[in-house]
């Protein structure tokens, strides 16, 4: 299973909001809204993710065992 929840711990790390991700960076609402559902994203949306953050892939998500 895919987790989200080093991607919430990054954005309070940097100081940024999802309103400023939405609002100051034109990231998309939806793609927010999937993954605080645990949905899937695209490699794109990752690497942009990262380019906004200044972060590396690990600090977006992490791949959980079931």
């Amino acid at each position: 299973m895919i987790s989200y929840k080093p991607f919430y711990q990054t954005l309070f790390k940097k100081g940024i909001t999802e309103y400023q991700l939405i609002f100051k960076y034109g990231f998309s609402s939806n793609i927010l809204h999937r993954m605080k559902h645990g949905k899937a994203i695209t490699m794109k949306t990752l690497d942009t993710l990262c380019f906004i953050l200044d972060c590396e892939v690990d600090e977006v998500i992490e791949h959980i065992k079931e």
